[in-house]
């Protein structure tokens, strides 16, 4: 399986032969290129790294630190780490850029540089592309001996992160600490099990049972935050101990939410319902990605808001929290201290909070990428084939019918096509999703003939 170059950094499996496998040698030449391009840009050399608990991390970790040394960079090591902690750090160390060595949700044989810019931000395309460029006209220099880079660390940034998040206004801390709550985390044996226990300690939570909690990166069951991932502690949390359970990927960037009947919230409410404590505070508008639910938009509108491209709140309906006044990057952190704060001041149930949200079902499928898939044909033929409806090409094809949408996009992280489609009933986004596999089918097969 090839490498994957995206926005979202460099990823693939471990091992391998170089040029497909994601080898030293990939770790090595990107970092090198990125370096390059950081000092090209900025004119500063201090970057800032880390790693999720995956057992192939601190190898890679190892091999970046030494490439960046080579390429002249001050190296800044936060170790085992949080990726909206290490883009937090990016800012306060005023640093030219970071690299965060996670494959996020992909499962542990993956592995990958995320790379970030001087704002603490994901590259942007052309950023990518100027990157890629460097690398592939081999004009990267490294350092003679009297000019290599120098290596610190620090250990305390998660206590940074928290401190931030508890002096934000909307996050109230008595209020959950008066509640008592009795949370279950599923940490899934990454970093995730050293920093939410630590800000739920900070936020007065005492009764926290951890499930998949050492950070060894044996992940337990597959990574990505998803219901039919998470059943174990869903199964533990129906027996009617816990207030909530919380459930976060590797990198802790992403976040699912579990009531105290054991029901997943669904990823895609997490937005919602912190969207909806946010606007409940300091009215504005929200934004989110075209595979985010329209549930957002809905309770937007019902707040006197507008739902586009400039927001108080934003994110991914994938459990990506983005809350500005932190910092511009997914945070299941912060999503987790405004939702406790929005719990407790509600003197409601998790399910309750749940109800009052608008019921959509969305149906997330995917079509692995072989050599005889042309995505681009694929997605212009789609487009042709529904073009008296509302489409969106931003990313993919988003398609909106009357109450119904679909969108097809090529993943950042995984070889696949993504059809994501929502209706208000699970059959109607169930029917619609199969109908435009079928059509992807039907295209592929002609293509093929």
């Amino acid at each position: 399986m090839t490498l994957i170059k995206s926005i979202s950094g460099i990823r693939g499996i471990i091992g391998g032969v170089p040029g497909i496998g994601f080898t030293p040698i990939e770790v090595v030449k990107y970092t090198s290129a990125f370096a390059y391009w950081t000092k090209k840009t900025t004119g500063q050399k201090k970057i800032i790294i880390g790693r999720d608990a995956r057992p192939s991390g601190e190898m890679i970790l190892n091999l970046v630190k030494s490439t960046l040394l080579g390429m002249g960079m001050d190296v800044v090591d936060l170790g085992l780490m949080t990726t909206p902690t290490v883009q937090i750090a990016i800012c306060d160390e005023n640093a030219a850029g970071g690299i965060i060595v996670t494959a996020s949700h992909n499962p542990i044989q993956w592995n990958a540089l995320k790379l970030f810019n001087k704002t603490g931000q994901y590259m942007t395309a052309a950023e990518g592309a100027e990157l890629f460029k460097y690398d592939e006209e081999g004009k990267i220099e490294f350092s003679p001996a009297n000019k290599l880079g120098t290596y610190s660390k620090i250990d305390d940034y998660f206590k940074r992160h928290i401190d931030k998040i508890l002096k934000l206004p909307l996050v109230d801390a008595e209020a959950i600490r008066s509640k008592n709550f009795n949370i279950a985390l599923d940490s899934i044996n990454s970093s995730g099990g050293v920093a939410v226990p630590m800000l739920l300690e900070a936020l007065g939570v005492k009764k926290i049972t951890l499930f998949n909690g050492e950070p060894n990166g044996q992940f337990a069951h597959n990574p990505e935050p998803v219901p039919e991932n998470i059943t174990q502690i869903c199964a533990e949390i129906s027996k009617g101990k816990f207030d909530l359970g919380i459930v976060v990927d590797p990198d802790v960037d992403r976040l699912a939410l579990i009531s105290e009947d054991g029901t997943p919230y669904g990823e895609e409410y997490t937005l919602v319902a912190v969207a909806d404590y946010v606007l409940s505070q300091k009215p504005g508008n929200t934004v989110s990605n075209l595979s985010s639910s329209r549930a957002l938009r809905d309770i937007t509108l019902k707040r006197k808001g507008k739902y586009y491209a400039s927001a108080v709140i934003g994110g991914e309906g994938s459990g990506g929290v983005i809350y500005p006044v932190l910092h511009y990057g997914r945070d299941a952190l912060v999503g987790i201290a405004l939702f406790l704060s929005h719990l407790a001041k509600s003197a409601k149930s998790a399910s309750m909070l749940r109800a009052n949200y608008p019921n959509y079902h969305i149906s997330k499928n995917k079509i692995e990428l072989t050599p005889g898939i042309d995505i681009d044909k694929i997605l212009n033929e789609i487009r042709k084939k529904y073009k008296s409806y509302n489409i969106d090409t931003t990313d993919g094809v988003r398609i909106d019918f009357d109450n119904e949408w679909v969108h097809l996009r090529k993943s950042n992280t995984e070889p696949i096509i993504r059809i994501i489609a929502e209706a208000d009933m699970e059959s109607k986004s169930e029917l619609l999703a199969k109908k435009i596999i079928s059509d992807i089918k039907e295209i592929n097969s002609f293509r093929e003939e």
